[in-house]
């Protein structure tokens, strides 16, 4: 009922009332109840809540006077704090000046009178804005205080420079404290203004006497032009390089005159550049202009112009005295030295012309060399056939002649004769296997894995009797270790190791053949107890036709030691020699081993057959050429055999065909009459008898070719000149056994 924002006197008023009206109905219930004791005890309880009332009263009145005199001191003291701020200061509560202090009032005479408790901040702006005494603002008043408005309470101060008359300038912030709140400090800031501006003033002038220090002491020219031509600032440099005298280059000097001055002492590379109007309009329409001139003093000097911002220009003079003598030394350099290059062009151009007939005579002498090989390569390998067949029938006929005079006086001569055509069919094959090697691709190489051991005991047995007619011990040591190599040639290489070291091993010596292991290697050794060999002459013994100098005379032509060299460097294997003279030698071929591989088992023919024991065969001998036919018959029937000798395969068949029965044996050469080979002869014959009729290819082609297909087809091939010691224990050694029909053998292997 009592409002507590009421003053104090109202609600003491309104208290009186209410005592006033609990007396009235008091004293109607006592006449209505007639209860005098109730009425007293109405009364006491009504004084009692009165006097606790009163008291309440009393405490609020001295509350309210308590806060009152608080009030009116926080204000005294608010009025006190504005009024001694340096700055102005306004309080806005929600948008309406409540206070602000004198230097907010006063700070804009003109609208003091308008600024008054109840003013909207919008009208204060407004009033500031329209405010003679204000100059201008570095910023937009209503821009910073929309966002002032749309900031966050407590965020930062928008900040806007107002600059006044008199050279003051006041930074105006606008800030909110409340959601209601906003607050306008106005700080004085023309000291801090004015300083800066006095400070800056400094810096120019220093900056202008800075850049007045490096215009004067530029290497260049310069000098500044204004829009009519009249010198505006200039340089020492720029008079100094065109030698204009002080007189006429002064500030306000015409262009045009300088340059009938210039005019008189230089040169222009352009002439156009002598007429002042029509650089001006080359600047005008172009905004540069750029010309060369020779001053009379020696000097070159590169002028450019170019506009200005305000309509004038500058001239920029560069001495380029020193770049024009360097540039035509160096192009009389470069001339000097282009003569030059050009005569040595010349020489060069007649040297390679020289060189070009000499390698066009180098090329036709290396095609007529290349060509004379390939045709004595050619030569070679076309004639072999028909070299080795005469020195067969020969060789065939001597062994013939030899065991039918051997005890008669002619046997010592048919000896020598024998040994003679032995020496020839060794050269011979020497000379064909050098033809092979040198060839351009080494086609005759066909590498494959090779069993050592075979080829080593294969080597022994054909050296056996030799060694042992000359009184020499030959030994091998057995192995069973595969090489990746050609056998054919290997087999050659080793034979030839051996017997240079059979020959040159004298009586009651010894020749050891064996392998080593070297790691993944395997090293074959030839050791022999014989001459030996100097050093100076083991460096150059694998070239061909070359021997040591203590060789005895008649003991070779030095071709087996190139054949082994070739070999081996065709292979990937390593040869190299030991040697002592009077002690002996130890050649050496290093090869890769196969791993892995396994020794197959092969027939080998025996050794010991007793040839005094006539050979009881049908012999069927095939062989185009009639002397080596002959010879061959003749041998044959010497050793007991009954043969039949045919040309062609042909006849070969007519042969069997009158027998009615298959030969015993069949001795083929491989080259026919034509196209009939040795194949045909075999395999027809077999075909005919039904038969797998032993056979024995005889030819004077040394390809391996043939030694593969006679593996397929099942009998051995033989080369020309052929060896008898090797022929006659072999037709024993394929005759042991009896011969089985074609079909039990489940494919016909004489088939070509």
């Amino acid at each position: 009922m009592i409002d507590p924002a009421d003053t104090p006197e109202e609600q003491i008023r309104k208290q009186g009332k209410i005592i006033d009206a609990l007396i009235r109905r008091m004293n109607r219930q006592h006449e209505l109840g007639n209860s005098a004791y109730a009425t007293f005890q109405s009364a006491i309880s009504l004084q009692a809540q009165m006097w606790a009332q009163s008291r309440d009263l009393e405490r609020t009145t001295s509350e309210l006077a308590t806060v009152r005199i608080e009030r009116e001191r926080s204000r005294k003291n608010l009025t006190s704090a504005l009024a001694a701020m340096e700055g102005g200061f306004a309080l806005f509560n929600r948008g309406l000046l409540e206070v602000s202090n004198e230097l907010f009032q006063t700070l804009l005479p003109d609208i003091s009178p308008r600024i008054m408790p109840g003013l909207t901040i919008d009208e204060y702006i407004e009033a500031m804005l329209s405010s003679d005494d204000l100059v201008g603002t570095d910023g937009r008043l209503f821009g910073a205080l929309a966002q002032a408005r749309r900031s966050v309470v407590g965020t930062a101060v928008n900040a806007v420079v107002a600059e006044l008359t008199g050279d003051r300038f006041f930074q105006v912030n606008l800030q909110r404290t409340s959601e209601d709140n906003m607050v306008i400090l106005l700080t004085d800031i023309s000291r801090i203004v004015l300083q800066n501006r006095s400070e800056k003033e400094n810096l120019i002038d220093r900056q202008a006497n800075y850049l007045q220090a490096v215009f004067q002491n530029m290497t260049s020219g310069v000098c500044t032009f204004d829009g009519h031509g009249r010198v505006k600032m200039y340089n020492q440099r720029f008079r100094q390089l065109l030698g204009l005298p002080y007189t006429l280059l002064q500030t306000g000097a015409e262009l045009d005159h300088l340059f009938q001055h210039v005019k008189a002492h230089a040169v222009f590379e352009d002439e156009d550049g002598f007429d002042v109007g029509f650089w001006m309009e080359r600047l005008h329409k172009q905004g540069r202009f750029r010309t060369r001139l020779r001053h009379a003093n020696g000097r070159v000097l590169d002028m450019h112009s170019h506009v200005l911002p305000d309509g004038g220009f500058v001239v920029d003079l560069g001495d380029v005295s020193a770049e024009i003598r360097t540039a035509e030394m160096l192009e009389n350099r470069v001339a000097e030295r282009t003569a030059e290059l050009t005569e040595a062009n010349a020489r060069l151009r007649q040297q390679y012309e020289e060189k070009a007939r000499v390698e066009e005579k180098l090329r036709e002498a290396k095609e007529a060399a290349e060509a004379a090989v390939s045709s004595k390569t050619r030569f070679l390998a076309a004639a072999s056939h028909d070299l080795l067949q005469p020195i067969n029938a020969a060789k065939l006929l001597i062994s013939t002649i030899k065991d039918a005079t051997q005890d008669a006086p002619v046997g010592p001569m048919v000896e020598r004769l024998q040994a003679s055509f032995t020496s020839t069919e060794q050269l011979l094959h020497a000379l064909l296997d050098i033809s092979r090697l040198d060839s351009a691709d080494a086609s005759a190489l066909q590498p494959s894995d090779v069993c050592l051991g075979t080829l080593i005991q294969g080597v022994y047995e054909d050296q056996k009797r030799v060694a042992e007619q000359k009184g020499v011990q030959l030994d091998v040591v057995p192995t069973m270790v595969f090489v990746r190599s050609d056998p054919v040639y290997l087999l050659r290489s080793i034979q030839n190791l051996v017997v240079n070291a059979i020959q040159y091993t004298p009586s009651g010596g010894r020749v050891l053949v064996g392998c080593r292991r070297r790691g993944d290697d395997v090293v074959l050794e030839v050791w022999d107890t014989g001459i030996g060999i100097t050093l100076a002459d083991q460096s150059r013994i694998f070239e061909e036709f070359t021997r040591a100098g203590n060789v005895p005379i008649g003991s070779g032509v030095g071709l087996g030691l190139s054949i082994v060299e070739r070999t081996c460097r065709h292979m990937g294997h390593s040869v190299s020699v030991k040697s002592k003279p009077g002690v002996g030698s130890v050649f050496s071929i290093r090869m890769e081993m196969v791993i892995g591989q396994l020794p197959k088992p092969e027939e080998r023919v025996p050794a010991g057959i007793d040839e005094t024991q006539s050979l009881d065969l049908i012999v069927l001998v095939v062989e185009d050429d009639p002397s080596v036919l002959f010879a061959m018959v003749k041998k044959l029937e010497q050793w007991g055999a009954s043969v039949l000798g045919a040309s062609s395969t042909a006849e070969a068949i007519g042969f069997v065909q009158d027998m009615g029965m298959p030969p015993d044996i069949i001795l083929a050469d491989y080259q026919l009459e034509g196209a009939d080979t040795g194949f045909n002869a075999i395999g027809s014959i077999r075909q005919l008898t039904g038969m797998r009729v032993p056979a024995i290819m005889i030819t004077a082609d040394r390809g391996d070719h043939l030694l593969r297909m006679g593996g397929e087809n099942g009998f051995p091939v033989l080369t020309k000149p052929v060896r008898l010691r090797k022929l006659r224990p072999l037709i024993e050694w394929l005759t042991r056994e009896e011969m089985v029909p074609l079909d039990t053998i489940g494919t016909d292997q004489s088939r070509q």
